[in-house]
């Protein structure tokens, strides 16, 4: 599904823009343990960024009555595929080279947008469910119960990190294996991009068709698996 053109440009969630990038605490907790770093992500997308997807798919309604579902979730689209081509590397996270930086931005630039959709199909985006349908709709994970083994891990680990500390990962491998680790979570398009940019010395730079199109991608394949739900089961509002 292409973002249509017609559609307006009402966005009330825009305002402030609070959440553009990942916080640093999840930076810290990727960083420090990167084999799960998209579970990590997912957790915390969830976390804090359902109750958005939730308060804009409200507003929007209310200031849109005329809107179905299929035209909010195109609105949706709209709105993180053009933030997409725009996602660029943040400062802050230390330690992080800006390749690692600007995919983590684009892969929570996707999880914002798909916690949309699962709102304008009115579907719970705070519900624990929608961190399954992440990985696996970001190929992440191939299988909703593979996913949910994934997620336990990781916060299980998340718990053990405030008790015990974070984890003493070399910062380059933890760097490398975060830059990979994000990037298949992102699109394999940005994927083969982010490898050249952290090898030293590489002038190639994660490019704006690269990160529409991925996220592009990743629309269509929500659309298709929510929408599908919302006719299958209107009246179920968590997985």
């Amino acid at each position: 599904m292409d973002p249509s053109p017609g559609l307006p440009d009402v966005d009330p969630a825009d305002a402030g823009e609070p959440t553009a990038a990942p916080p640093a605490g999840l930076w810290e907790r990727m960083r420090d343990d990167p084999q799960y770093a998209p579970e990590h992500l997912a957790l915390e997308a969830v976390r804090r960024l359902g109750p958005e997807a939730k308060a804009w798919a409200e507003s929007t309604r209310a200031a849109q009555p005329g809107l179905d579902r299929d035209g909010l979730a195109q609105l949706a689209t709209k709105r993180f595929v053009a933030r997409a081509r725009l996602s660029g590397a943040v400062s802050g996270a230390a330690g992080l080279p800006g390749a690692v930086l600007d995919i983590g931005v684009l892969a929570w630039t996707q999880a914002r947008m798909v916690l949309h959709i699962a709102a304008a199909y009115g579907l719970d985006p705070q519900h624990p469910d929608r961190a399954t349908d992440l990985l696996v709709l970001q190929k992440v994970h191939k299988a909703a119960e593979t996913a949910r083994l994934a997620l336990g891990v990781a916060a299980g680990r998340e718990r053990a990190g405030v008790l015990f500390g974070g984890g003493n990962t070399p910062l380059r491998q933890a760097v490398l294996r975060l830059s990979v680790r994000l990037a298949k979570m992102a699109g394999i398009r940005a994927a083969k991009r982010v490898f050249a940019k952290v090898i030293p010395g590489a002038a190639i730079i994660l490019g704006t068709w690269a990160n529409s199109s991925a996220t592009t991608d990743l629309a269509k394949r929500t659309v298709e698996l929510y929408g599908q739900r919302a006719i299958s089961a209107p009246a179920q509002r968590g997985s």
